[in-house]
């Protein structure tokens, strides 16, 4: 005998949690420590907690003294305040998902809002969800409970365990109304995958063994899952309980457990199975006698297939004759090739359709087989919400037809999160979808694939939210642009890459900077995870400008400058790109000048003097007024020192090249 454990089976994160926390508490030996209600529905944990000087409670009012540890459903706030009055020690071992919960449901009735809490009424957490909205939440067991809401907005969270469907069917109910609701997913998924993990594992075994404890709603919930498969189910809460003739004559046990349900309890059943397993080797046991029997139309039997040809498949099924499966009842879609499907030696299910046709043939079906199948698992993952896995056969008008046993329709709207113009890139791919929508009576199935993404695409969201930090860097895809910036995405969620914070220098549009599609590494600058908001900075991750423009731009020194825009106080120029500084008015021009437009303009290249710097501030004071009064000067001293060149030439000249009076006037002396 082989035992196959489920892929998702024992104790979930919050209960684990809750039962470490006590334990560690119970080892540092700080008094009395009690438990409000049983810490988990698993009679031997709690009988272990016990034994460790944990006590179960009923109420607040039974303790003096100690220690409370407030179990994984999670209580109100007037019972934690109720127990510090009393000067008890809390600790709250509250699943972090139902913790979110109330979380939630707190911040929806601090706005004022109603909250509705989807969920059963009378279950613990559901309770202390309730206590958490100050009086403005109402319990939904149902969406169909929903009457007229006068309200315009109102907030919406979950029990934990509650299926999807049940979620969306409220939403949808609540909008249809034209209210504007507040939806807050508190769903823990691993409830959904612990009894879709069930599900399958019953459909491929023998028999099927769940373990734990018996009050355990999502234990029961387990086995429920698992009988109406058709396969021999039975829920223990021990080893003790097994019984040796459940496993005669079988070759494939699955085992599974609650979520309340330690590793150690699996472990011992599991061992005990496989001791009753060698138990019954040495013995006779109950072997199946080949008898001969006549199948009836409708039946449901069990084969061997012993051969495949090219039109029909061969079943050995214990009958005076050997089944025959047609081409066409092996599946709902075309097949090509019957070995794609089963090969020689396969055990398989098949309908009987005629017990003997007219040449004493028994006729069956494996796609009817396969059908009766599903619906009782497609109707179990619509109630549950759980994800199912479908293969893509064909595409048709509106969308695409999938096997999920049965032929199921998926929407083109709801393959995508977004739109998809050519939906035949998925032919045979397998798709993991949800089932929205069915009636066995019409033979009609639904599913979404988008509602599958979206709620990936919200794990992501959060755990991304999560892990950003401010500060960190981090590489993205932009996405879209808008007037005012950039949008990138981060892996799930976008950014909001503002045009202030694209550049050191100033642009007037993102697209001067980025364009759609470019990979970019950003800055995390904000992070606000209550309204999913990330702002970005990508001027922060480039080289500052201002960092060594004391070194480039000396006080005193002239250089070329760019005038980028103009103030009733002065003009802005720009040094370089990121680098801008004032020339107030007063320093334009070496007059009075009413309006800085009168002496220059947006565009135009000028010459300015570094006045002085302020790097720390980013600012700069320059002068075009000192530069214009250093050029006048210049030109009024380079006439003076051509005279005193002049003057110097004449001193420096030999008396032979001196003109006197004599030299003129001499010779009318000498006549005279």
């Amino acid at each position: 005998m082989r035992i196959k454990l489920a892929s998702k089976a024992g104790f979930c994160y919050g209960v684990k949690r809750a039962i470490d926390l006590a334990l560690s508490t119970a080892k540092e030996k700080a008094g009395n420590i009690y438990t409000l209600g049983p810490l988990i529905h698993n009679p031997q944990v709690v009988q272990n907690l016990a034994e460790n000087g944990i006590c179960e409670i009923n109420d607040i009012g039974e303790v003096k003294e100690g220690t409370v540890i407030i179990r994984s459903h999670g209580v109100g706030p007037e019972i934690i305040q109720a127990a510090r009055e009393k000067g008890l020690k809390v600790l709250d071992a509250t699943c972090p998902f139902v913790a979110r919960a109330q979380k939630y449901a707190h911040e929806m009735a601090a706005q004022g809002i109603p909250v509705y809490i989807l969920g059963d009424p009378g279950h613990p957490e559901v309770q202390g969800i309730l206590g958490w909205t100050e009086g403005k939440g109402s319990v939904i067991d149902n969406p169909s409970e929903i009457t007229r809401v006068e309200h315009p907005k109102v907030g919406v969270v979950a029990q934990t365990t509650q299926p999807l469907s049940n979620f969306q069917a409220l939403l949808e109910a609540l909008q249809n109304q034209g209210v504007e609701v507040d939806a807050r997913n508190t769903i823990c998924h691993a409830t959904g995958e612990r009894q879709r993990a069930a599900m399958e594992l019953a459909r491929e075994v023998d028999v099927m063994v769940v373990v734990g404890g018996k009050n355990s709603a999502n234990t029961k919930k387990l086995a429920k899952i698992c009988q109406e498969t058709g396969t021999p189910t039975y829920h223990v809460e021990s080893a003790r309980e097994l019984r040796k003739e459940w496993f005669l004559g079988h070759e494939i046990v699955g085992l599974t457990a609650g979520a309340s349900t330690p590793d150690a309890i699996i472990e011992e059943v599991k061992k005990r199975m496989n001791e009753m397993d060698q138990m019954t080797n040495g013995e006779e046991g109950m072997s199946e006698a080949m008898e001969v029997k006549s199948p009836q139309a409708g039946e449901l039997v069990k084969g061997i297939v012993v051969q495949v040809g090219m039109d029909e498949v061969l079943v050995d099924i214990r009958a005076k004759s050997e089944g025959v499966i047609p081409r066409k009842e092996m599946a709902f879609y075309g097949v090509d090739n019957l070995q794609e499907i089963v090969k020689v030696g396969d055990e398989i299910e098949c309908v009987v359709i005629k017990a003997e046709d007219n040449e004493g043939k028994i006729i069956l079906s494996k796609e009817r087989a396969d059908a009766e199948k599903a619906w009782d698992g497609l109707e179990e993952a619509m109630e549950q919400g759980t994800i199912i896995k479908g293969v893509v056969r064909e595409v048709v008008k509106g969308g695409m037809l999938v096997d999920v046993g049965v032929r199921a329709f998926l929407p083109a709207s709801l393959v995508e999160r977004g739109y998809v113009e050519d939906l035949s890139k998925y032919l045979n791919q397998e798709f993991e979808v949800r089932v929205i929508e069915m009636n066995k009576q019409r033979k009609k199935v639904v599913v979404s694939r988008k509602a599958v993404l979206e709620e990936q695409n919200a794990r992501k969201r959060e755990e991304l939210l999560a892990s950003l930090q401010e500060g960190q860097i981090v590489k993205g895809i932009v996405r879209r642009i808008t007037n005012f910036g950039a949008f990138v995405d981060l892996g799930g969620l976008d950014g909001l890459l503002h045009i202030s914070e694209m550049s050191w220098h100033r642009i007037n549009h993102p697209q001067e900077v980025v364009k759609v599609g470019d990979e970019l590494e950003v800055m995390v600058l904000k992070v606000d995870t209550q309204n999913e908001k990330i702002s970005l900075g990508l001027k922060q991750v480039l080289p500052n400008p201002w960092d060594n423009v004391e070194e480039k731009y000396p006080v005193g020194n002239i250089f070329n400058a760019k005038v980028v825009r103009l103030a009733p106080f002065g003009a802005f120029v720009q040094l370089e790109p990121g680098v801008e500084g004032l020339v107030h008015i007063s320093h334009l021009a070496d007059r009075h000048v009413e309006k800085p437009e009168d002496v220059v303009k947006e565009g135009e290249e000028v010459q300015v003097k570094v006045l002085s710097m302020d790097p720390s501030e980013k600012r700069v004071r320059l002068s075009i007024r000192e530069v214009n009064g250093e050029r006048r000067s210049a030109r009024e001293a380079r006439p003076r020192k051509q005279e005193e060149v002049q003057e110097q030439n004449v001193m420096n000249e030999t008396p032979e090249e001196k003109i006197t009076l004599g030299d003129v006037f001499g010779d009318m002396f000498k006549e005279k």
